[in-house]
């Protein structure tokens, strides 16, 4: 079972797929996108195209376990994912994930614009590992 995971963010969105097994990550991309209602667009024909049959979508939560202004962003877009997709994405906790992307992405080398350009499909690959990890 494929597998799509979403990193989803103000300006860049990061998306991650798993293999045909749904058992590692594979395929991951950032879509630049502002208006979610676009995006949801984007993501649905997305979904579609690389026959995917489940979403998760990263739950920001803060520290210390309550859900902010980011979190109600991405119940959201969710929303609007169910509506076009007819599936339901699954919230994954997502704390820290932007951060281990940068600190992987440093110790690989990468820096600047380079790394601005993927930290986002990074984070979204993490997400879908923390997915298929608790699923298993």
């Amino acid at each position: 079972m494929k597998i799509m995971a979403i990193d989803y963010g103000d300006a860049r969105t990061g998306v991650a797929f798993s293999d045909l097994t749904g058992s590692i990550a594979g395929e991951t991309l950032v879509i630049n996108e502002w208006s979610q209602a676009a995006l949801a667009d984007k993501l649905a024909q997305l979904y579609r195209s690389r026959k995917a049959e489940k979403i998760v979508i990263g739950s920001p939560v803060n520290m210390d376990g309550t859900r902010g202004p980011r979190a109600e962003k991405s119940v959201e877009l969710a929303a609007l994912l169910a509506e076009k997709t007819g599936v339901q994405p699954i919230p994954v906790d997502e704390r820290l994930t932007t951060v281990d992307a940068h600190r992987i992405l440093s110790e690989a080398g990468r820096r600047g614009k380079k790394r601005k350009a993927v930290v986002d499909a990074v984070a979204a690959q993490l997400i879908l590992e923390t997915y298929l990890n608790s699923a298993h």
